[in-house]
């Protein structure tokens, strides 16, 4: 690992505020994060974690480290904003106007983090919701094997129909969009804090409707899920690959090399990767992912690149393939992306790119675009992490700056592209599903109809915390309306 990556211990979070994924979570997440080295700024006006020490802390490191420090405000005057990450939104601004910091650099808890990007552990139902504003419906996208919903029978597909504290408070979840949106339903949802318990209405994809009390609680989410993650499926006579990754955290790094283990064995040479829901997370897994794709890859072949601002050019540095045990040569690569689809996930992608030329697709919907990446900065007196778009990242051939999608990329270099709709109906990875069958159709060598232009936006919500408001589209993942949890970050629609 090259000195930068081992000294950052570099993380890409998710995109939004949300992740948002920043939303880090909410919305998308993602970014690139790291444990930056210690910083040199003038020292603190205090040691103390008042509002305005914690504040003029932030303000210090983001002076330092802000990957666009021309659109920082000369001054700015905290004492208006009544929280830390308030005044980072004022901050960050311009960067944001400019589309180039969508609520990607933000203040969060170190202990919650830590639990969450070491085995995914989480307080929530274990959910990822999705949301049509219009027809005023929530849909079950996902629902982790460990988690307390998906024991009491809410899988994919299931839609959610009301929402109470209690059995005589249940309120449907069409009149909470009349209410107040899609905000008011995730409000109804509860906090992310083990012990909250909802009376939840579900009609499932078959029988009649249903009532169950959940109650959230801790667990770690399987980046990879037992039950349809990694698969061996035939398409046209053809063995073909597919791996589903939810989020890049530590603990994917083992059924992800399980997975292209078996690929190696069968001798398959054509996958599909479904990034969907991904909004992004360890830089250090995106690695592994490049990895096990580089079988036929000189040593010096470049995986991906990342660049700090000149005055921090020093922490500059670059990921060369590397030959694992399990890596296998692909001939043909289809990538499931979505809106949600950011970050450590686009890196992959990405970094493909020059690789696979012609034998390359992006299926789905068009990604999230975030060719950047945040340090994490740490003051464990207050249990604040300081997460600061603080580089950019680019591939062998220098692609970048694709803040609209990868689809500009793809369009640019002549790769195709698939428009194909997720069908919440059928499980990711089944043949019929609408994304995993076009996938496999492409990778079998038939036409396709290309993604329309437009960049896909994941939706966020007014941040309580912030001074600014991001517009929600028709349709997209469910997000907190309160102050994401890092799996939110990461994970957008995540409960």
């Amino acid at each position: 690992m090259v000195q930068t990556r081992s000294l950052l211990s570099i993380v890409l979070a998710t995109a939004l505020f949300v992740s948002g994924c920043g939303g880090g979570g909410g919305g998308g997440g993602g970014g690139t994060t790291a444990v930056a080295p210690t910083p040199s700024p003038t020292p603190t006006p205090s040691q103390s974690c008042t509002l305005r020490d914690r504040q003029l802390w932030a303000a210090q490191q983001i002076r330092e480290w802000y990957l666009f420090p021309e659109d920082l405000p000369a001054n700015l005057d905290p004492e208006p904003y009544s929280t830390v990450n308030a005044y980072i939104d004022a901050l960050t601004a311009t960067a944001r106007a400019q589309n180039k910091d969508r609520f990607s650099t933000y203040v969060t808890s170190i202990a919650q983090e830590n639990a969450y990007f070491a085995t995914g552990q989480t307080a929530a139902f274990g959910i990822r919701l999705g949301y049509d504003s219009t027809n005023r419906t929530v849909t079950i996208l996902d629902s982790y094997e460990t988690g307390p919903a998906f024991t009491a029978g809410l899988t994919r597909g299931v839609r959610i129909t009301a929402v109470g504290e209690r059995p005589d408070s249940l309120v449907s979840v069409s009149d909470l969009f009349v209410r107040g949106g899609n905000a008011a339903v995730s409000d109804a949802l509860g906090p992310s804090t083990a012990g909250v318990t909802r009376v939840i209405r579900y009609q499932p994809l078959v029988g009649t409707e249903t009532t169950v009390t959940l109650t959230k609680a801790e667990f770690s989410i399987p980046p990879v899920s037992p039950t349809f993650g990694t698969q061996i499926l035939n398409s046209g006579g053809q063995s073909i690959g597919y791996i589903n990754l939810r989020t890049f955290i530590a603990s994917a790094e083992t059924p992800l090399r399980a997975a292209f283990q078996q690929f190696r064995t069968a001798g398959v040479d054509r996958v599909v990767i479904d990034f969907r829901y991904n909004g992004g997370g360890l830089l250090s897994v995106s690695d592994l992912m490049g990895d096990l794709m580089g079988r036929s890859r000189l040593t010096t072949d470049l995986f991906s690149r990342i660049a700090f601002r000149p005055s921090k050019s020093s922490q500059d540095s670059t990921h060369l393939f590397k030959d694992a045990p399990q890596s296998i040569a692909p001939r043909a690569l289809a990538f499931i992306t979505t809106g949600s689809t950011a970050s450590a996930s686009e890196l992959v992608v990405a970094g493909m790119l020059p690789w696979t030329r012609g034998n390359i697709w992006m299926v789905g919907e068009n990604s999230y675009g975030k060719p950047i990446g945040q340090i994490a900065i740490d003051r464990t007196a207050c249990d604040d992490r300081l997460r600061v778009i603080a580089f950019a990242t680019k591939n062998a051939d220098g692609d970048g700056d694709y803040y609209t999608g990868l689809k500009s990329v793809f369009d640019r270099r002549g790769e195709k592209t698939c428009a194909a709709p997720d069908t919440p109906t059928l499980a990711m990875g089944n043949p019929a599903e609408g994304q995993t069958a076009t996938a496999l159709s492409a990778l079998s060598g038939a036409s396709c109809t290309p993604m329309s232009d437009g960049a896909v936006r994941m939706p966020t919500e007014t941040d309580p915390e912030s001074s600014a408001t991001a517009p929600a589209p028709f349709k997209g993942r469910l997000l907190p309306a309160t102050v994401p949890s890092p799996a939110q970050r990461d994970m957008p629609g995540f409960y």
